[in-house]
């Protein structure tokens, strides 16, 4: 994964459309799986690292004054100056004839390159699972990406839930992942931080267990599962954990995510909420 990652960082140096699909067939991966350990390590996602890039590197051709905007804007994948100007301006925060005539502000981006280090700092107590299909119901919210701290949206929809729903969610749990869980789906392959998800506070039923019709329902279909076990500090341990699947966990084992919601199991949680023992599921395949 780290030498396919590199060899993504290489391709996008080159001039036309990064074709993200075939670059990771190519790779011996999925697309869905490299955008989400690039954004995972590179801490933003691929499509802005590629403005970024793209945009360092036209900033030397606006400066140059060799060539109108037109034609730099097409050769960096741009129909018109307008569309040019504002990824220009989104990047160096001044559009492309104030750097002309000025020869700046210019915000760099460097070419990444990744270095696979695993120094054993989070441990990590892992299982794979095989699961039949099976659903989530429960109560579902659209809610922004928060990776540290509290999510207050998601604090927010919990609240707003009465009390008795808490426990008839842990009633109608009958099978793995047991008891409440917390779900996000709908998360966008590059995972940028303020982009929006489905959140469900709710439980695992059978698949043929019939879900109540007041209830939200995800349909999960068969595969496998990586579950992170994880105790200590709440929702920092678990959050450092989430983190340590994708710069230690996956670059050391041979499997990948596949699309699917990601599910976080409460086993213990202490009478003031600051520590838990959880248990994190992800949907994984063979790499």
């Amino acid at each position: 994964m780290i030498a396919a990652l590199n060899r993504l960082t290489e391709l996008v140096e080159e001039p036309g459309d990064l074709n993200v699909a075939a670059v990771a067939k190519t790779l011996g991966t999925t697309e869905y799986h490299l955008r989400r350990m690039f954004s995972s390590l590179a801490g933003m996602p691929l499509s802005e690292y590629v403005r970024r890039r793209r945009m360092t590197v036209a900033a030397a051709d606006v400066i140059r004054n060799e060539e109108d905007l037109l034609g730099i804007a097409v050769r960096y994948g741009y129909g018109s100056t307008e569309a040019f100007g504002r990824a220009f301006r989104a990047v160096h925060g001044a559009g492309p004839g104030d750097v002309r005539r000025d020869g700046g502000p210019l915000r760099t981006q460097p070419q990444l390159r990744f270095r696979l280090t695993v120094e054993g700092s989070t441990p990590m107590d892992t299982r794979i699972v095989d699961r039949p299909a099976f659903r989530l119901v429960g109560h579902a919210a659209r809610v922004p990406l928060i990776y540290s701290g509290v999510n207050p949206h998601i604090q927010q929809h919990i609240a707003g839930l009465p009390l008795e729903a808490h426990q008839r969610l842990k009633d109608l749990s009958d099978t793995e992942p047991a008891g409440l869980l917390q779900v996000t789906d709908d998360v966008s392959p590059d995972a940028a931080e303020g982009t929006e998800l489905t959140y469900l506070h709710g439980a695992a039923i059978a698949a043929g267990t019939t879900p109540p019709d007041d209830l939200d329902a995800i349909e999960v279909p068969a595969g496998r599962w990586a579950v992170f076990r994880t105790s200590g500090p709440y929702p920092a341990a678990l959050q450092t954990a989430w983190a340590a699947t994708a710069t230690e966990w996956f670059p050391s084992n041979p499997w990948r995510l596949r699309p699917g919601p990601s599910i976080v199991a409460i086993l213990e949680l202490a009478a003031d909420f600051s520590t838990a023992t959880c248990e994190l599921w992800m949907p994984v395949e063979p790499a």
